[in-house]
């Protein structure tokens, strides 16, 4: 339960940048403002889905959201995404990367120490 925790707190620590980088004027850019508010509402949400239902569902979706987010950044720090081209130069992108690196390790981590890997394993068969 305390590696859940760890990935709800991580899961929320992204969704909070992005709550206040859209407050912080990203809510102006066509698609990515939109983005960032749904980035805000899913992380809290997986973040509770995390801490209230000892399921394999939670793990998956805190795994694809570090993913997708970090992924995200990084296609708009490089080649960049919908017309947006940013840089890795302040507190909140760090903040954010680092918390959705830990969402993707502690959900794995998680699924593994709980079992579901295994029993998906079993299913299989």
């Amino acid at each position: 339960m305390r590696v859940r925790m760890l990935a709800a707190a991580a899961a929320l620590a992204s969704a909070a940048v992005h709550l206040w980088l859209w407050f912080d004027g990203v809510r102006h850019q066509d698609v990515i403002g939109p983005a960032f508010m749904v980035n805000a509402i899913a992380g809290a949400a997986i973040a509770v889905l995390l801490v209230t239902w000892r399921h394999w569902v939670p793990l998956f979706l805190v795994v694809g959201f570090g993913a997708s987010t970090l992924g995200a950044f990084i296609i708009s720090t490089t080649v960049g995404l919908f017309d947006v081209h940013t840089s890795w130069d302040g507190w909140d992108e760090y903040v954010a990367a680092a918390a959705e690196v830990v969402c993707m390790i502690a959900g794995a981590w998680a699924a593994l120490a709980e079992g579901w890997l295994a029993s998906l394993r079993k299913a299989e068969h």
